[in-house]
């Protein structure tokens, strides 16, 4: 990757930033954390997941920066205390979950609840199975009130154990270290659960708490340790030596689990692009107030030849059409970036969804739905157009219809956001509150209500104004001042690793991880039959 050619140079800084943040989230609590868990005879959640995926597989991280950057006052938490994603075991796609001892002993914050139930949700919409590594020492008691009784809460993975459960999804667990209080319910209410003697525990109440609720005497051992459960309580069903005789015991249950149903989506053998990935980087600019052409970026992403436009000359500041990635067929919409002419003569800018390219992308995205092929949104958009003009043509409705199609669609959806992602746009082009099956950034994209510039220049109008009305006098180097501190502060909530950081995006990856990714999802997405039946209800004509 550090020998890719580009001529300003910006595209390896933003590269380099993001292998140099992965390599810093991966380490988790640092080197003498990682040192302690090895010291007690425990691999790492990293080591753990890594012997069990099937070697020469990819792993899928989901959410590997959540949390970057927040609950500094408490140390941070990296990557939320919890390594989660898709890998494959025992030949068998899944979604594994396992808590990083090396972060505040695995303990739950409000992030990791949030990344957790991202990944059920995953497991859910994909039928996919799905691994525990269960090694957590509980809620962050000091942030107890934002974790614990809300419905997106912690309670909430237990509610999906239970769903999972009823919908035939395998769920396996593997108690690793502690498993304490609420938390206990997780792996016991897993269809088997497994736990490695004499580091592995399990129980409602620790012995320090007994001792001070009911006043006996016990060791956590004797209270909850691998010999009581499986040899008395009968609450876990086989004990092991060490991690790895506990994974090796995971290994031989997924390899006895049956074939599923599939979805069937459509695919032949891969076929590289017609231009090279590497080529993103010079076509793709990294400033993006410079026009570019949609269909030279996505010809490095789609198989060689395998794009077919759909109405080329109409709506063009949206590019939709079938293609197939890594063999797969797929329907792709992807904003137009450079300035179009329709044949009306009117010059549309590019990265706006006009009424005709809505329109357009409306009834493409239903013909998808009727051929069931997965939508793939690449999001370089600004939002709507504006003005008399537009509104006088009905762009509120064409734009309605466009969302409800999107949104009533039950092919999956994938979305990479690639440069801007503002307003209504986000939306529109199936942002996260549209339930795409994954959702990624690049690291050169932005992800606002609005473009930086004209948010600031609107906070700043409002933010003077309130400082006159308490008779502040705002002199012009005051003014230019506050500018300076409200861009800064915008652009922050900016970048992409602020929307990982939340779960807004599922991951921050390289443009050169596009296609794969994509691929993947859509083979976990081929794991879940189509039942439901496209209906766009009331739709606005």
């Amino acid at each position: 990757m550090n020998n890719l050619e580009n001529p300003n140079g910006v595209y390896l800084e933003l590269i380099q930033q993001l292998i140099e943040k992965t390599a810093t989230v991966k380490q988790g609590g640092g080197e003498q954390r990682i040192a302690k868990e090895h010291e007690k005879g425990k691999l790492t959640a990293r080591e753990r997941i890594g012997y069990l995926l099937d070697k020469g597989n990819d792993f899928l991280e989901i959410g590997l920066f959540a949390a970057d950057g927040m609950y500094q006052e408490e140390g941070g938490c990296p990557s939320a205390g919890v390594v989660a994603g898709i890998g494959q075991v025992s030949g068998r796609m899944c979604v594994i979950v396992a808590n990083d001892a090396t972060v505040k002993a695995g303990a739950w914050f409000p992030m990791t609840a949030k990344k957790n139930l991202r990944a059920q949700e995953i497991a859910m919409e994909n039928r996919l199975p799905i691994i525990y590594l269960v090694d957590s020492a509980g809620v962050f008691l000091p942030m107890q009130n934002e974790i614990f009784p809300d419905k997106e809460h912690f309670g909430r993975q237990f509610r999906n154990n239970a769903k999972m459960s009823s919908m035939g999804i395998v769920q396996v667990a593997a108690i690793m270290g502690s498993c304490v209080a609420g938390g206990a319910y997780l792996p016991i209410m897993s269809d088997e659960a497994l736990i490695v003697d004499k580091t592995g525990s399990i129980f409602l109440a620790g012995s320090y708490l007994v001792k001070a609720a009911i006043g006996e005497n016990v060791d956590n051992e004797t209270l909850g340790g691998a010999t009581t459960h499986c040899e008395i309580s009968g609450v876990t069903d086989n004990k092991y030596e060490s991690d790895e005789e506990c994974l090796d015991a995971i290994k031989r249950i997924f390899d006895t689990l049956g074939t599923t149903e599939r979805a069937g989506f459509d695919r032949k053998t891969p076929q590289s692009p017609a231009v090279a990935s590497e080529k993103v980087f010079e076509i793709f600019p990294v400033d993006r107030a410079k026009p570019y052409d949609m269909h030279q970026v996505l010809e490095t992403l789609v198989d060689a030849g395998s794009f077919d436009e759909y109405k080329p000359s109409y709506g063009q500041t949206l590019v939709c059409g079938t293609a197939r990635i890594d063999g797969w067929a797929v329907g792709m919409l992807a904003n137009q970036r450079k300035m179009v002419k329709t044949k009306k003569g009117e010059v549309q800018m590019g990265g706006v969804i006009y009424s005709d390219s809505a329109d357009k992308a409306a009834r493409f995205i239903m013909n998808c739905n009727q051929r069931k092929i997965p939508l793939v949104f690449i999001q370089d958009v600004s939002g709507f157009m504006v003005g008399s003009r537009a509104e006088h043509g009905g762009i509120i409705k064409d734009g309605a219809k466009m969302v409800n199609a999107m949104a009533n669609a039950v092919v999956p959806k994938f979305t990479v956001i690639i440069g801007n992602s503002y307003g209504a746009g986000n939306y529109a082009m199936c942002g996260k509150a549209y339930d795409p099956r994954l959702i990624f950034s690049w690291p050169t994209a932005q992800m606002a209500v609005m473009s930086g510039a004209s948010a600031a220049k609107t906070l700043l109008q409002i933010k003077v104004a309130s400082l006159k009305k308490e008779g502040k006098k705002i002199t012009p180097e005051d003014e230019a001042q506050l500018l300076k501190e409200i861009t800064e502060k915008y652009e922050e909530e900016l970048s992409p690793y602020y929307a990982a950081a939340r779960l807004w995006v599922d991951a921050v990856v390289s443009p050169l991880e596009t296609r794969g990714m994509i691929s993947t999802g859509i083979e976990a997405a081929n794991h879940a039959p189509i039942k439901d039946r496209f209906n766009v209800g009331v739709i606005q004509t």
